[in-house]
């Protein structure tokens, strides 16, 4: 399952795992809306109740995508965040992987100043 991530000028392809969460967020879609960032993180609500599951994660690598259930936020990793250690991507506490972006994740840098986030399913 293939979705577009668009910020500002940079769009991204990405890859969503086949999980329950996923396919929660894929019902949701195509969506829009205003995102915060933390670090180089990228994250904003969306209208998607989960609970961790076996994906969950409390250290990260730069690409992932990640369901965060505190506060129902979809969540684009592509480098530290305030409390990540030297190697190690940590988000504010343990998220499901949901996804990978395929590609230089770390574009995103270039547009953490926009306002809106884009998420569109890729038909194939």
């Amino acid at each position: 399952m293939k979705i577009k991530i668009t910020v500002g000028n940079v769009s991204m392809e990405a890859e969503l795992f086949d999980t329950p969460t996923s396919k929660k967020i894929l019902d949701v879609l195509p969506l829009e809306t205003t995102f915060n960032t933390w670090g180089e993180e990228i994250y904003f609500e969306i209208p998607v109740t989960a609970e961790l599951d076996d994906t969950a994660k409390d250290v990260v690598e730069i690409g992932d995508l990640g369901y965060w259930p505190t506060g129902k936020a979809f969540c684009i990793f592509f480098g530290q965040t305030p409390i990540s250690e030297p190697g190690k991507i940590k988000p504010a506490s343990a998220v499901n992987i949901i996804g990978r972006v395929l590609g230089d994740a770390t574009e995103f840098k270039k547009v953490m100043g926009e306002q809106l986030v884009k998420l569109e399913p890729i038909n194939d």
